[in-house]
């Protein structure tokens, strides 16, 4: 009795947790689409094929839904761009692009809802942060043994890699992504000569 017990408790949490990223994994594609104050839970539950209330019973709110989504975008983003190689900027542009292509616009329209996202608004300052830190790591051969001077080169790196780089060059200038990932990789080559490169101390 006592194994059957067992079983049926792991058999129901593992049916809840499915539950639970299908909820999330389905919220994805509409907070891409669409943004954040016009998705609704009706929605999520309508696109994950549960009930309203089973959403609630999961994540209590619509932020709570998108913390969980944001969450596995982070994890998956983390991954993909592990695979950027770290001693070829056009490689890793490549990574960054790519990236972009799939997410950029929804980044772009995050970032513009920021002061309404609540809880959500510091996953922003966050995503930061690990762009500079990606950036640190991949054109590590290139910055400079100063910490002030490598700071400049950091700031000017994301400069040229950021989300609004990427909208500016193919959604406002319209340019196709091989045109726009060209221009990335010059920027980038152009901050990375133009200092006294020395590795990280």
């Amino acid at each position: 009795m006592k194994s059957t017990r067992t079983y049926t408790m792991s058999a129901r949490a593992d049916a809840l947790a499915e539950t639970r990223e299908r909820v999330a994994r389905s919220a994805i594609q509409l907070f891409f689409d669409s943004w954040y104050e016009d998705v609704t839970l009706a929605a999520i539950a309508a696109a994950a094929g549960v009930s309203h209330q089973t959403v609630l019973n999961h994540f209590e709110s619509k932020e709570g839904v998108a913390l969980a989504a944001m969450e596995i975008v982070r994890a998956e983003t983390t991954s993909r761009r592990g695979e950027a190689p770290s001693d070829d900027v056009a490689g890793a542009v490549h990574v960054l692009v790519d990236e972009y292509e799939r997410f950029g616009d929804a980044n772009v329209r995050w970032a513009v809802s920021s002061e309404r996202l609540g809880r959500l608004a510091p996953l922003l300052d966050e995503g930061r942060a690990s762009h500079q830190q990606w950036l640190r790591t991949v054109f590590a051969f290139g910055l400079p043994r100063q910490a002030a001077e490598r700071r400049r080169v950091i700031n000017a790196l994301h400069a040229a890699t950021d989300v609004y780089t990427w909208k500016l060059l193919r959604r406002d200038l319209g340019l196709g992504r091989a045109e726009t990932e060209r221009t990335m990789i010059e920027l980038v080559e152009g901050v990375l000569s133009d200092n006294d490169p020395g590795g990280i101390q």
